[in-house]
């Protein structure tokens, strides 16, 4: 059985845990460099993105997660997980943050606001539908989110998002001065996806599924051990109640 790494220090890494179990696959805790060395991609979870910063210097990881990445290994960011992977974060708070870089975007930290904006929205996803089966859209959760603003030429955008006014508003006072109507929310750049939403809060699995192909794409080894366990990805189950990020 293929084993998905997923840093577990701070956020909703259980949740993905759960998600790649429901897709047959072993989800294994990273909190220490040396447990990197035991698995061939990872999983970076939406959380407080300052917190995860600080318990990952704590712990001497930034060295051995850049080396990861460098390595070519497939990494999916959500939400914080995304911020750490951007080559450029702005919004953040004072002194800022450290980040793990190799994705070619610049990303707003806070974009939608505060705990309180947070919110759903079917966001159209082509390449995922067209790769994954299922409706043609994605039910998008957005805790305190960012959004991508500016990417490189090799970045592949996998999902936009229109901005309503209001949210420009309060974007605006989060410190992004920049008046945008649609903000990139899923990107894919090589071996590295990233999404400011997050997929492993509701049933839909296909988030999951996608990342597992780029792990077969990237060259980890064949995947035709996994299979989807007990449940259809693709239904219309409620979702898991929003985790409070402080």
């Amino acid at each position: 059985m293929t084993l998905v790494g997923v840093l577990a220090l701070q956020g909703s890494f259980n949740e993905h845990i759960a998600a790649l179990r429901r897709v047959g696959v072993k989800g294994v805790e990273i909190r220490k460099p040396e447990q990197l060395e035991n698995v061939g991609s990872l999983i970076i979870p939406g959380g407080e993105s300052t917190t995860m910063a600080k318990l990952a210097e704590y712990h001497n990881l930034f060295p051995a997660l850049r080396e990861f990445v460098k390595m070519g290994k497939p990494v999916w960011g959500t939400c914080a997980g995304l911020i750490f992977l951007a080559n450029k974060a702005t919004g953040q708070k004072t002194g800022g943050q450290e980040l793990i870089g190799g994705l070619d975007c610049t990303v707003h930290r806070n974009f939608f606001g505060s705990q309180i904006q947070s919110f759903e929205a079917d966001i159209a996803a082509p390449e995922l539908s067209s790769k994954e089966g299922g409706p043609e859209t994605f039910r998008g959760v957005f805790i305190r989110a960012p959004a991508i603003l500016e990417v490189g030429p090799e970045v592949q955008v996998l999902a936009d998002y229109h901005v309503s006014s209001d949210k420009e508003s309060d974007s605006s006072e989060e410190g992004n001065t920049t008046s945008v109507k649609r903000v990139i929310v899923a990107v894919r750049q090589g071996n590295l996806l990233a999404t400011a939403f997050h997929p492993e809060l509701t049933a839909d699995t296909r988030w999951h599924s996608y990342f597992l192909k780029m792990i077969g794409e990237v060259g980890e080894g064949s995947l035709s051990s996994i299979v989807a366990v007990g449940t259809d990805s693709h239904s219309n189950q409620p979702r898991i109640d929003f985790p409070i990020y402080q």
